[in-house]
């Protein structure tokens, strides 16, 4: 998003060289002749910041100021005046403004005004992010699961946290690696610094270096000042480098030289830059497989794949699935302000028979759809997609080999409804109502079947396993 400045002057020759200069130096520009049209304006569209005259018809300078400050509090003020005293700059510091300029000027002049009143914008917003972040710690509640898949992770993650090691994060699109990422970061000596997230993904590979390392004034086409990288803003902190995998190999060699000698240098320039940060790497692809394929570089891997932390696909965890989506019911129930039941066992099992192909955001998106959409706070079978009503049951064998000797028919029958059974009762948890959803069975005859095959003996072990 360009960032927004609104000039504000009587004197239309000078609003309009003032215009005309920010334009051509890439900014958005709103201007007004006077401050009741530039409060008009402030209201209506978002403004960084302002570029006033102190002394206008119906309303001055100073008065515009204080009035910005109740309208669009995060917009930072510059005056100029032809009518310079020590007084009315102090007067309008007072009030707001973050420099005074006396006129006339040069254009050089203002430029670096709004140069340094930007950067202290953004210095400020910053340190708000960073505050509220550090309000919303992640802690391991965050990463919902009970399956014991996911209480090793989370015994992982303990063990990890307060180590500077590098952590290489593996699993499916939809997992949840950032949070993983934010649980080890918020729970380690690093937690009072930025934790600086980066999709490697999602930048274009021309860009993702100077995105990465900074660039100085003049080091390409565009760079019209210097600027820093991600590596230095999360320095003391945590780097969280997402879909690593598809980082081009030059880049490589330079991240690769980030690990080993914590130094780099931006983009056109010489002068190396020391950081300390903390490294987490995740991505959705077989890196050892790229490695084989001449596509990642095997040092890097080995470099990246010190503390490896891998998150188990929704499917192999169905008994995580109610846990969930109580967890986003009761979400986004507060953050919709919908007052939405608990779901039905019908609705449960189907939900619990789907393969989740886009795992936990897959699930997290379809509840919040569903709680949004939802009329009177009562979720149905009907509400789900169609491909999430045609994943109820559990699917037959295709292909059934039969011995030379032959086999016992009933035997082979039973065998096959007991796993049936305790397949289901592993995937639901234990939960008998669900189970028979899953099996389309009346909850009752289940029971029957149980106590007439001997099972229960078998269903507490593996409860209890």
């Amino acid at each position: 998003m360009a960032t927004t400045i609104l000039v504000v002057d009587d004197e239309r020759e000078s609003a309009q060289m003032l215009s005309r200069f920010f334009e051509a130096s890439g900014y958005e520009v709103l201007s007004a002749s006077e401050g009741v049209e530039a409060l008009r304006l402030a209201k209506e569209n978002r403004v960084d910041l302002m570029i006033t005259d102190l002394k206008m018809p119906r309303m001055d300078g100073i008065t515009l100021l204080k009035e910005m400050q109740t309208v669009s509090p995060q917009t930072v003020g510059i005056v100029v005046t032809g009518f310079a005293t020590v007084d009315t700059a102090v007067e309008a510091m007072k009030v707001g403004a973050f420099d005074y300029v006396s006129k006339p000027f040069q254009l050089e002049e203002i430029r670096l005004a709004v140069q340094r009143a930007l950067d202290h914008r953004r210095l400020k917003e910053e340190n708000v992010s960073l505050k509220q972040q550090l309000r919303k710690k992640y802690r391991f509640e965050n990463i919902v699961g009970d399956h014991p898949k996911m209480q090793e992770l989370f015994r992982l993650i303990e063990r990890v946290a307060n180590s500077d090691s590098t952590v290489l994060v593996t699993g499916d699109s939809g997992t949840g690696k950032e949070l993983v990422a934010r649980a080890i970061h918020y729970n380690s000596n690093r937690r009072e610094k930025y934790l600086v997230p980066v999709n490697c993904g999602a930048i274009p590979e021309n860009l993702l270096e100077s995105e990465l390392f900074g660039y100085v004034k003049g080091a390409f086409t565009g760079a019209t000042a210097t600027r820093e990288g991600r590596f230095e803003t999360a320095n003391g902190g945590t780097i969280f480098l997402d879909e690593i995998g598809e980082m081009s190999m030059n880049l490589q060699v330079k991240l690769l030289r980030v690990i080993q000698e914590s130094e780099f240098e931006p983009v056109g320039s010489s002068k190396t830059r020391r950081v300390d940060v903390r490294i987490i790497a995740a991505t959705n692809i077989n890196l050892e497989q790229a490695v084989k394929e001449r596509q990642f570089r095997e040092d890097l891997f080995y470099r990246l794949n010190v503390i490896p932390l891998h998150i188990p696909p929704l499917r192999e965890r169905r008994s995580d699935i109610p846990l969930l989506v109580n967890h986003f019911l009761s979400h986004f129930r507060e953050e919709k302000n919908r007052d939405v039941q608990p779901l039905d066992d019908d609705v449960m099992a189907a939900l619990m028979a789907y393969d989740w192909p886009g795992n936990v955001r897959e699930l997290e998106n379809l509840i919040e759809r569903m709680v949004i959409l939802s009329d009177d706070g009562h979720i149905r079978m009907n509400d789900l997609p169609e491909k999430l009503r045609e994943a109820q049951g559990i699917p037959a064998p295709t292909h059934v080999v039969i011995p030379e000797g032959g086999l016992e028919f009933n035997k082979v029958i039973g065998d096959y409804e007991d796993r049936l059974i305790l397949s289901a009762l592993e995937r639901t948890k234990g939960n008998k109502n669900l189970a028979a959803k899953l099996l389309n069975l009346k909850r009752t005859t289940l029971v029957e079947k149980i106590k007439k095959k001997g099972l229960d003996e078998v269903i507490a072990e593996k409860m209890a396993g």
